[in-house]
């Protein structure tokens, strides 16, 4: 089974990962766990005369902020000794996040979901995705 586990670094995506930690004996086997982040695109105005910043800094940039949002549930993920992969998205999170676990295969997405959860991300993942959505209070 493959697992798109998405993160925010929050309170509320780190509860989905010991979720999803704590109830690895669900799964016959030990999941295949994609964890991501999604950055929102950031738009770069450019103005005459003056260089602006290349595709390759935007992509550092996206990578490094990634980079900390998952470093915590990677530390999570690590000390349960689960498999998984990492990956930095660029887009809006909701259609990013569910777009991508169509892409690549993804049985299950599990993401955390906030008290007030009307118009939230994992709302929005829950309606637009044909993959099933477990969302963790």
């Amino acid at each position: 089974m493959k697992i798109l586990l998405a993160v925010d670094g929050s309170k509320t995506s780190l509860d989905a990962v010991r979720h999803l930690v704590a109830h690895a004996d669900w799964f016959r086997e030990p999941p295949q766990i994609e964890l991501v982040t999604v950055h929102g695109e950031i738009s770069v105005p450019r103005f005459p005369g003056m260089g602006g910043i290349g595709k390759a800094q935007m992509e550092k940039y996206y990578e490094e902020e990634g980079a900390k949002r998952l470093t915590e549930a990677k530390r999570l993920l690590d000390q349960a000794k689960a498999r998984y992969e990492t990956r930095v998205l660029v887009g809006p999170a909701a259609e990013t996040i569910v777009k991508h676990a169509q892409k690549s295969g993804a049985d299950l997405i599990v993401v955390g979901a906030p008290q007030a959860i009307i118009g939230s991300v994992c709302t929005k993942v829950m309606h637009l995705s044909e993959v099933p959505v477990l969302l963790v209070k």
